[in-house]
């Protein structure tokens, strides 16, 4: 699979605020079905406290490469590995020419014979596990991305469903309680409350009001209750699921693509239950990064110099975690 991911540049990504490296969270391989190119997008952010839940602490980085590209990778591997196989043959051929005379090649002939025998099975599994390594791909590559000094986070392979899909497709018994549960807190039936951008009136809702006054908070948990444990929701081209207040000029916020000048769309968000999830791959178990969502665009036209191996920036929006306000 590692051969399938576009290279980038090994330069460590570093924070805008306070200049410290940045630590890799994820990394979405995402093809365009109407483009030839493989497409990875990688995002960086800060686990500075200080720099908690602002936008200008991350980084949204874009690679694409084209089949011939990872052909030439593959073939340039093969044909090292031919190479260093035959030095090793070539070498070979001579090991047995150390000066000695005849009697003492005689004498250690039939040991040699015995020792050569029983080496062969060992070299050759040796030199498979050799051969599979490399420096531009797997984790190499992922250990390579990391500043000295940031945090390493404990990586994972994430399943991928359809969200029309959730329906009756899990046992929802914990998530229901969970939900009576904040029904009961906050004063209100969740399933009174329709998406602010429907339009529609309903008198129920005027009388439902949240204790915390924030129905677009509310609005997101009603989305994700049918998999509260969602760590990215994907939806290129789509609407995003903002966890606060969207801000009022949201369609001037993003800007254009600065390589191309076209406009960006939505690609795809972080959820709050990936937070739990960032541990530190070292002894140190603590969680130090902090945000209630992460939006990601990217540009429409997934603009892409042929062979390039230099990624392109795209824009990256925080929301912070909004527990600390609604729930004090």
């Amino acid at each position: 699979m590692s051969d399938l991911l576009p290279i980038i540049s090994l330069q460590c990504p570093i924070c805008s605020l306070c200049q410290r490296g940045l630590s890799h969270v994820v990394q979405v391989y995402c093809p365009l079905a109407t483009s030839p190119y493989h497409r990875t997008i990688n995002v960086f952010a800060c686990t500075n406290p200080q720099c908690s839940g602002k936008s200008e602490s991350w980084i949204v980085l874009r690679s694409q490469c084209l089949d011939d590209d990872i052909k030439g990778r593959q073939d340039n591997k093969t044909k090292t590995c031919r190479e260093s196989a035959m030095s090793r043959t070539d070498w070979c051929d001579e090991a047995d020419d150390w000066g000695m005379d005849e009697e003492e090649q005689e004498n250690v002939a039939e040991s040699g014979e015995r020792v050569r025998n029983d080496s062969v099975s060992e070299e050759t599994d040796v030199s498979s596990k050799l051969q599979g390594l490399s420096i531009d791909g797997g984790l190499d590559q992922q250990s390579a991305l990391q500043p000295p000094h940031a945090h390493v986070f404990q990586s994972f392979y994430i399943s991928v469903m359809e969200e029309t899909d959730l329906d009756g497709f899990h046992d929802t018994d914990h998530e229901n309680e969970l939900l009576r549960e904040y029904e009961e807190r906050e004063g209100v039936m969740v399933g009174e409350i329709r998406s602010c951008g429907s339009g529609e009136a309903h008198e129920e809702y005027e009388k439902a009001t949240v204790k915390h006054g924030d129905e677009v908070f509310t609005g997101f948990m009603k989305k994700i209750s049918l998999c509260p444990e969602q760590v990215l929701r994907y939806s290129w081209a789509g609407s995003p699921l903002f966890i606060t207040e969207q801000p009022f000029n949201v369609s001037e916020m993003v800007p254009f693509c600065g390589h191309c000048g076209s406009p960006r769309v939505f690609e795809f968000q972080l959820m709050p239950a990936l937070v739990s999830l960032l541990c530190s791959a070292g002894t140190n178990s603590d969680t130090p990064l902090e945000f209630g969502t992460v939006l990601v665009y990217t540009c429409r036209n997934s603009c892409w110099k042929s062979g390039s191996t230099v990624p392109v920036e795209e824009f990256i929006f925080v929301q912070p975690d909004p527990d600390q306000k609604l729930f004090k």
